[in-house]
């Protein structure tokens, strides 16, 4: 079966959703998670999302 709809939320984001992520400094990674660091909301990869969720620093 083909996979028409697959990615389709993120296609209307800048550059598929792709870009570099503000905590890890990854470049060409999907920053797609809005998550509040600092008192502002950015968007990051889901690496730190996973990685702020547990507790843990990077």
């Amino acid at each position: 079966m083909s996979k028409a709809h697959r990615g389709k939320g993120i296609r209307g984001n800048p550059n598929r959703g792709r870009g570099t992520c503000p905590v890890c400094k990854k470049e060409g990674v999907k920053v797609l998670y809005e998550q509040e660091i600092d008192g502002a909301k950015t968007v990051i990869c889901k690496v730190c999302k996973a990685t702020l969720k547990n507790g843990k620093a990077s």
